[in-house]
């Protein structure tokens, strides 16, 4: 029986799962150096436990390393994140396009972060990773029912607080 201790199980685990892992924290996140982190530790722990963790169950390990990884480290970056979303744009577009740039990138990261963490994450990796529903309930642990309905909502709320959505 496989092991995943062994270096090839391990490697194919890690060329297997690490993008989409990466990807499922970076839209958590929000930022691409903490996702990276997560990963590599979440693929650390895994390889330290590689003798309780079978290879059937070393995907959903993972992602849950990750996750909890994630929630560990959110609580301290919150008021961070929202003073780093502040950025000058110096290129040759009128002023009044990047007020309303400006307004609608504000108008669009304020809708996106008032959604419930679930919703958000659900909407970044159908819409811009490109995620099957199916996908992402696996990822959840949930029904694709409950991701469904996830979706339903998030659009709902967009439509609701964004004008051309």
């Amino acid at each position: 029986m496989d092991n995943v201790c062994d270096d090839r199980v391990y490697s194919q685990l890690f060329r297997t799962h690490s993008k989409t892992i990466f990807n499922f924290i970076y839209y958590k996140f929000g930022n691409e150096e903490k996702a990276y982190d997560a990963v590599q530790e979440a693929f650390v722990k895994l390889w330290e436990n590689c003798a309780k963790v079978a290879p059937d169950k070393a995907k959903s390990y993972v992602y849950t390393v990750a996750n909890n990884l994630y929630l560990n480290v959110i609580k301290a970056e919150k008021v961070r994140l929202k003073h780093a979303q502040e950025n000058t744009n110096t290129s040759n577009e009128t002023p009044e396009f990047l007020m309303q740039e400006k307004e609608f990138k504000a108008k669009l990261d304020a809708a996106l972060n008032a959604l419930p963490e679930n919703q958000r994450t659900t909407f970044l990796l159908n819409r811009i990773d490109g995620k099957k529903y199916a996908e992402i309930a696996e990822m959840e642990g949930v029904s694709v029912k409950a991701i469904e309905k996830r979706m339903h909502l998030a659009l709902k709320y967009l439509r609701e607080h964004i004008d051309g959505i």
